[in-house]
């Protein structure tokens, strides 16, 4: 007798971290993956959202789908940040809630901290202070679905885990110039300035914040373990319903100004590095304590030069399918 397979709904699967879950999940022969592109379905229509969980049934969720960008698209549109954000998240949770789903796993983002976080940062963070102004809208959305999730295994015994992963990059991602985060962004120009024998490249702020970054496919093997953690092991390391989500990262993080520098090695430009303090920094400082994740057992395995080599190659290989 055959087993039925287990079907798992990823939502956002064409995006970077949707499409990494993706490809790990396709590794399970155990698994039927259930997908529907934005033309199928419209994951800001609550109605069409309730109909496809309706139809499909699926037995897992990973919502991985989400209105995103850096500092620039964050600060031009802060009302679609807030309000596309909330009503996927809200529309998919209360659906799978709706449908009989049991496992659920909301991705969210490490700016749900206060700006002015206790370095390393910690789940306990949450909710102690002022959040950084200018991705605020999309922090609100993000910590508004972590308190979905618990409340909604706090009031029905639901398993709806979150994770918070730290600034991402890896293929698939956005290269758009000026919507795009740190790494596409900074990848892109430097490219560009290697094929058009530029000098100088112009890198927005100081240089001198320090940021964090996990490569995408990290990201997904650890949503794929976290998810797949049996229920009394999860709860042995993540008890408080009330503080339930996870960090995701490396524990490790670097200046801008030494990024621009690996990216610089990276793409082979060697010309001058210019720091425009005229552009917005953001927070100085934001590094994610890990402790939590590796006890749970689970640590990332792709180092940052690497991590940029393997993203450069993807990104030359992709030069005429770009996003943006």
């Amino acid at each position: 007798m055959t087993l039925a397979k287990k079907k798992v709904f990823v939502a956002g699967h064409n995006g970077m971290v949707g499409s990494a879950i993706v490809r790990k999940l396709n590794l399970d022969t155990s698994i039927e993956l259930v997908l529907a592109s934005r033309s199928e379905l419209d994951l800001l229509d609550a109605s069409a959202v309730a109909r496809f969980f309706d139809a499909q049934q699926p037995d897992q969720v990973y919502l991985a789908a989400a209105r995103v960008g850096g500092i620039h698209a964050n600060n031009t549109y802060p009302a679609e940040f807030i309000s596309q954000n909330l009503q996927i998240q809200n529309n998919i949770i209360q659906a799978a809630h709706n449908s009989g789903v049991q496992k659920l796993l909301f991705l969210g983002s490490s700016c749900i901290y206060p700006k002015l976080a206790v370095q390393p940062i910690v789940e306990e963070a949450l909710l102690t202070g002022q959040l950084e102004p200018t991705n605020e809208p999309y922090a609100i959305a993000k910590i508004a679905g972590i308190k979905l999730c618990e409340s909604f295994n706090r009031q029905y015994g639901r398993d709806y885990r979150s994770v918070m992963p730290t600034n991402l990059y890896g293929e698939n991602d956005n290269f758009h110039p000026q919507n795009s985060h740190v790494i596409p962004a900074m990848m892109r120009r430097f490219h560009e300035a290697v094929q058009q024998d530029v000098k100088e490249v112009v890198v927005w702020g100081s240089g001198k914040p320090m940021r964090e970054f996990l490569h995408v496919d990290d990201m997904a093997a650890a949503c794929v373990h976290v998810m797949g953690l049996p229920r009394n092991e999860f709860l042995a390391v993540v008890p408080d319903p009330m503080c339930s989500h996870i960090n995701v990262g490396t524990g490790k993080d670097v200046t801008i100004a030494q990024l621009a520098g690996l990216m610089a090695k990276t793409v082979g430009f060697e010309g001058d590095l210019v720091f425009d303090s005229s552009k917005p920094d953001g927070t100085m400082r934001k590094v994610m304590d890990v402790g939590r994740l590796k006890r749970l057992g689970w640590a990332y395995d792709v180092g940052l030069e690497h991590g940029l080599a393997l993203t450069y190659a993807w990104f030359l290989a992709h030069l005429d399918e770009l996003r943006g």
